[in-house]
């Protein structure tokens, strides 16, 4: 059986996407679940996810991408954009859902009491890059999930973000893009890394176990 070791050492950052080919629904939902599910600093999941198979659109992305052929060789662009800040109402809504499911108990209203008397006081900047961390947890996840399923995957920080804000109008929203992957299919007989071998620093330089 092979195992999810088995597929992290297949998966690479994909230089060339083969365009004529999809990643079918049923796996791009997958991913979308996996990420939906990702763990995030007090269940708060401060980012939204956009998927975009727009062909115009990801046009403009891939100009503010560095033109990386990826954005619309692919099939999918999924862009991860967090909460431009952390307010009342947005922490909120976490605890209103959160007692919709769980039921009301003073012990969760005062863990979110707490938490606004935290964060809301902290500088916008502060907030944004706290939900940018937590975004990153679920584009690891993202990540997994689409080597688990095969699926090809690049991971992007090479872009203009407040040129993507404002093709995809995140500012509005109350989003920051934080950072782009494209999905697909990779296209072996064009892509100069599918065949080098995956370099990562030994274990013994890069663990350190504390006993």
């Amino acid at each position: 059986m092979t195992s999810l070791l088995d597929k992290l050492n297949w998966r690479y950052a994909t230089k060339k996407m083969d365009p004529s080919k999809s990643v079918p629904q049923d796996k791009l939902d997958q991913i979308l679940e996996a990420i939906r599910l990702a763990p995030t600093s007090s269940g708060i999941q401060p980012f939204e996810v956009f998927v975009i198979t727009n062909p115009e659109i990801r046009a403009e992305i891939r100009k503010a991408a560095w033109d990386q052929a990826q954005v619309t060789e692919g099939s999918h662009l999924l862009v991860f954009a967090a909460w431009d800040n952390y307010s009342a109402d947005r922490i909120d809504a976490v605890l209103s859902q959160m007692e919709d499911e769980r039921g009301k108990s003073d012990m969760l209203t005062g863990y979110y009491d707490n938490l606004k008397n935290t964060y809301l006081p902290r500088t916008e900047e502060m907030n944004h890059s706290h939900a940018a961390r937590q975004a990153y947890i679920a584009l690891g996840f993202a990540l997994a999930a689409a080597a688990e399923l095969e699926v090809d995957s690049t991971p992007m920080e090479g872009f203009d973000p407040d040129k993507v804000d404002e093709i995809l109008g995140l500012r509005d929203m109350g989003l920051r893009s934080t950072t782009l992957l494209p999905l697909g299919y990779r296209q072996e007989d064009a892509d100069w890394l599918v065949n080098m071998k995956k370099v990562r620093k030994p274990r013994a330089d890069f663990i350190k176990e504390i006993a």
